[in-house]
């Protein structure tokens, strides 16, 4: 093969081994179609599924801004409002405002549970006067206690008084009390002398012993239901001088002697489930057994709470009276069985109308 001839071959494959080079270069230049892999079904959510108020707290470490709103949400789910110590219910028909006063405490189940035996402890001192004249608890707060009770499940609701003018059955009657309890579903007893029994108090500092009603101490819940009035020898008749009425009469007097001393050592033997206070009329005068309408003032108010000294502070001032001013409220205050710094208390104040 001659020189030409060897160069032309070389140069013929030199020319086709640079055209093998430029296609797989300039091919790899080319786009290709880009075709997507098909899509895949997103999983279902694993773990509890959510109500509308649970929130999702975020990982350890991962800051997650929040508006007011949520903050505020999240604030009240950590930390639930606590109940009202003591409750005033204002502007409304009797039943109204005891059933709004009971809810806010938590509901009649938060004291009566099924099959318990229940009594009420109105202030039916007299049968002199029906209830318009404020001596004696408004029938039909205490008729609604009796249905509360009902509803929630109680075996038996009694209510019972130990009155000190007239018969215990004629006050009854007069008061209206009787009436308004049977139609509600309960029973008023007669307290009979042969259940009294003689208890011991052994923190009292000076009633040691008393003759009290021996149903009252046995009963599964006990509500005391008194109405705010006005006394000529205590200044006021409220929870703790409600309990006298628990003790036979002839005890009553000795009471009268050191009601600032006597009446916190009854208390530290009976202790009310609840207290409401009636003060849809208060007597503002002449008490405890009135006679005149125009001592009588129309409040349209309940006071309700576990706290017998909260309940009857509270229901002094609608006098514009102070614990100061009634020394069985300050003397129970400094013995533990109450409070009666108002500005301590957890007070809900509402209408029930």
């Amino acid at each position: 093969m001659t020189n030409t001839t060897r160069r032309d071959f070389l140069r013929k494959i030199m020319v086709a081994l640079g055209g093998l080079t430029g296609a797989s270069f300039f091919g790899n230049c080319v786009p290709k179609e880009i075709t997507s892999p098909p899509p895949t079904a997103i999983p279902p959510t694993v773990g509890p599924t959510l109500s509308p108020t649970q929130t999702v707290s975020p990982p350890t470490g991962t800051s997650v801004p929040t508006s007011p709103t949520v903050a505020a949400t999240a604030t009240s789910m950590a930390a639930p409002k606590a109940a009202p110590e003591l409750v005033v219910v204002r502007s409304g028909e009797p039943e109204q405002l005891v059933r709004r006063a009971v809810a806010a405490l938590g509901g009649i189940e938060r004291f009566v549970r099924p099959g318990n035996d229940v009594i009420i402890k109105p202030n039916i001192c007299v049968a002199y006067h029906t209830y318009e004249y404020a001596a004696t608890t408004n029938p039909w707060v205490v008729g609604a206690l009796v249905r509360m009770c009902l509803e929630g499940g109680a075996k038996r609701v009694r209510v019972m008084d130990l009155p000190f003018g007239g018969s215990p059955e004629e006050a009854y009657v007069k008061s209206g009390i009787r009436e308004q309890v049977e139609a509600a579903g309960g029973q008023m007893e007669l307290m009979s002398s042969f259940k009294y029994v003689s208890v011991d108090i052994p923190e009292g500092r000076e009633l040691k012993q008393a003759t009290i009603y021996a149903d009252v101490l046995e009963a599964d819940v006990l509500i005391n239901v008194p109405i705010a009035k006005n006394h000529g020898l205590s200044r006021l008749t409220l929870g703790m001088k409600n309990l006298m009425g628990v003790m036979t009469n002839r005890e009553r007097p000795l009471m009268h002697r050191s009601l600032g001393q006597r009446l916190p050592d009854l208390s530290t033997r009976i202790k009310p489930t609840l207290n409401v206070i009636d003060a849809v009329r208060i007597l503002t005068a002449n008490g405890p057994t009135g006679g005149n309408l125009a001592d009588v003032k129309k409040l349209d108010t309940i006071i309700a709470s576990t706290d017998i000294v909260a309940a009857d502070t509270y229901a002094a001032t609608l006098f514009g009276m102070k614990p100061a001013d009634l020394p069985y409220i300050t003397t129970a205050a400094a013995r533990g069985l109450g409070r009666s710094d108002l500005a301590s208390l957890r007070i809900e104040e509402v209408s029930a109308g």
